[in-house]
């Protein structure tokens, strides 16, 4: 049963109706269904589970890490309710009232002997592990959590412990914050542990705090963007730009200034952009890994209205976490057996990750952190505001290029979805879940990523396979270019790895630009051998049952059209036309390879390349465009190039700039010649 907010607000929320009381009813709504499997207070917060290979706790975990999963549901459940026992505290969820029950399990959690004792660093320290670089753990993450949530429940939890109480937790604390971490996003765990400690009177090893905290910022990588390990991803989010702030208020500002200056800087910048990632809606793109923490994405708003200086929007803020909030309750599919589901919206296991458990989703309660700011904050008594899309003029796409992470935003008014362009990505060989949540070539708002079909035609992704012996050449590495008159350039590698000289690896000169509802692809490929079959598909189309299907010709180009009701009922449709080097369209249809719904389409363009050496055409022209009605494409945006003109006579554009002229006027010039110098990743 999806959130349903009772009396919306639309003076104050005129997009959205919620209010600072919805969000405190959401909370509500989410504990009681996480606490129907809670049955007193003596039961960890252990939700049903429908899947045991991939996840933990299953067959090979160890039994240190079994206990991991119990720390997880008590910590990330917390996120939920500390802001919610802080604002209401006689609040009860399955008739049990959550301050004894969380003021009883953080101490059972933290004391030796405890049912629910989920052991201490120096229980799990095994320095003889061979297959880890260092001894880190599960746990210490969620230290990260129960810190946060005691500071936010302070009045109603933590100040209630007795010393003796208090000391336990600590040394539990202590543990952590002193020992090892991984060397990313994780030292910020660290930082927030030993923060805690030194606002409680606990001596410590301030060097350790300050090495911590410098290679945080090492980090940086502009536009208030953070690399995490390869990968630009949330965690830049939901991490650096959550932990950060709140390290500061803790600590730095008054024992790091510089380094705390320098968080607060990028925390501002950050905000001069990140609100474009988001569409019209608020909704969040699924996008990069730990995409099941959903909505904690908007938590970096909160964190940033905590600094001493802080630009966020109000309005916008709100509206854009409102918004996302809903995308994600207002759905039916989103929780099984009452707690969030493995997945993005229904139960989806191409997306998770072997490091979650049943409880980890509940990182989602990140976002309910802004029901710590007090009920006077500007986040909750501003009009919401929506930003940018207040101010398209139809037919209008805004960009935001991000050079920094390599990132581009596109925000569609005609259709209000926002599309990522992303790059500055490499993954494994073998990593279809890390290539379909990084590598594809564009991310939809209203269409989340598909999954790995197998059936030789991949979503927003070429895929090239050889005819003899059918090897399979996957895009795993995607390098940035930048953006120049509007056309953004990057280039996809096939099956990379650093071994292998760049010659013997296939590739394709990426150039993409937007028009009214989506994206035109004029890209070249570059192969080393004869005997290939391309493929490119478009996104994933949900398909429950009622998908019309039309296929229409024009001067050579060809284009399908689906038209076709979401798993929610909202009606869609998806146009792709090929206009160049492509020799023709066809559908693929796949099971349970799609976020939204069981069954879906990908419309997929093949060419075959028979010739070791020979001049074909080289410059595959497409476009993909998104609809969320039923009313008709025209012609002229089905079939939106009025003409092309390469600077080769035999028009292959194996050299030379490409020159394409619009229906509507306008001329766009494609030039690969300045990618091999101006690469980055």
């Amino acid at each position: 049963m999806r959130f349903v907010p009772k009396e919306p607000d639309y003076e104050l929320s005129p997009y959205t109706g919620l209010t600072r009381q919805h969000w405190i009813d959401a909370a509500q709504y989410i504990l009681d269904g996480i606490f129907q499997h809670v049955k007193d207070l003596d039961a960890p917060v252990l939700v049903p589970r429908y899947e045991d290979r991939i996840t933990y706790p299953n067959a090979e975990t160890p039994k240190w890490k079994e206990r991991a999963e119990i720390f997880e549901g008590l910590a990330r459940s917390f996120f939920i309710a500390a802001p919610l026992i802080e604002n209401v505290p006689g609040a009860k969820a399955g008739g049990i009232l959550l301050r004894e029950y969380y003021k009883k399990q953080v101490l059972e959690a933290c004391t030796p002997g405890s049912v629910n004792y989920v052991l201490s660093y120096d229980d799990l320290e095994h320095p003889e592990r061979e297959d880890s670089l260092l001894n880190t753990y599960q746990q210490t993450v969620e230290t990260c959590a129960l810190v946060i949530c005691l500071w936010v429940s302070r009045k109603v939890i933590w100040d209630t412990y007795t010393q003796a109480e208090k000391k336990v937790i600590l040394d539990f604390i202590e543990g952590y914050a002193l020992h090892e971490t991984v060397p990313h996003n994780w030292r910020l765990f660290n930082m927030l542990d030993l923060a805690f400690l030194h606002m409680n009177g606990r001596p410590m090893d301030e060097e350790i705090m300050r090495h911590h905290a410098a290679m945080i910022l090492r980090y940086y990588a502009g536009d208030g963007w953070y690399r995490d390990g390869h990968a630009f991803d949330y965690y830049s989010v939901w991490a650096f730009q959550m932990y950060a702030p709140l390290w500061c208020v803790w600590y730095g500002y008054e024992k790091e200034p510089y380094l705390a200056a320098k968080f607060e800087e990028y925390s501002n910048q950050f905000m001069e952009n990140y609100p474009a990632m988001f569409d019209r809606d608020g909704w969040v793109n699924m996008w990069g890994r730990s995409g099941l923490y959903r909505n904690a994405a908007t938590s970096a708003f909160t964190s940033n209205f905590l600094l001493r200086k802080n630009t966020a929007d109000p309005g916008l803020g709100r509206r854009i976490s409102s918004g996302a909030l809903m995308q994600f309750l207002g759905r039916d599919d989103v929780m099984y057996e009452g707690a969030p589901a493995l997945g993005f919206y229904r139960p989806f296991l191409p997306m998770i990750q072997p490091y979650s458990c049943a409880e980890s989703p509940l990182w989602l309660g990140k976002a309910f952190l802004c029901l710590h700011l007090p009920a006077d904050h500007p986040f909750w008594t501003e009009k919401e505001k929506n930003g940018a899309w207040e101010k398209m003029e139809k037919g209008e796409t805004w960009e935001t290029v991000l050079n920094g992470p390599g990132l581009c935003f596109s925000n569609h008014g005609d259709n209000g979805t926002t599309e990522l362009r992303t790059a500055k990505v490499i993954r494994r060989q073998d990593d279809d879940r890390g290539m379909c949540g990084y590598a594809k070539l564009a991310y939809s708002t209203k269409y989340p990523w598909e999954a790995f079909t197998g059936k030789g035609c991949e979503a927003q992704m070429y895929m090239i396979q050889e005819e003899e012996g059918g090897k399979l050449h996957k895009p795993n590495a995607l390098l940035w270019q930048g953006q120049k008159d509007r056309v953004l350039y990057r280039r996809c590698f096939f099956n990379y790895t650093s071994e292998m000289e760049r010659h013997w690896l296939h590739c394709v000169e990426l150039a993409d630009f937007p028009v009214e509802e989506g994206l035109i692809r004029v890209d070249q490929l570059r192969t080393y051998r004869g005997g290939l079959k391309v493929t490119l598909g478009s996104y994933g189309f949900p398909d429950m049952g009622e998908v019309s299907v039309k296929y229409i010709e024009k001067e050579g180009a060809k284009a399908v059209i689906l038209k076709g009701r979401d798993s929610q009922g909202r009606e869609k449709q998806m146009a792709m036309t090929v206009f160049a080097a492509w020799e023709n369209l066809e559908l693929t249809e796949s099971r349970e390879t799609n976020a939204d719904a069981e069954n879906s389409i990908v419309i997929c363009a093949r060419l075959t390349r028979e010739k070791l050496y020979g001049y074909e055409p080289s410059v595959m022209i497409s476009q993909v465009i998104t609809r969320e009605s039923f009313r008709e494409f025209t012609e002229k945006e089905i079939f939106s190039i009025r003409n092309i003109s390469y600077a080769d006579p035999q028009d292959c554009g194996g050299y030379g700039p490409v020159e394409i002229e619009m229906q509507n006027g306008r001329k766009i010039t494609v030039d690969y010649s300045e990618a091999e110098g101006n690469l980055y990743i």
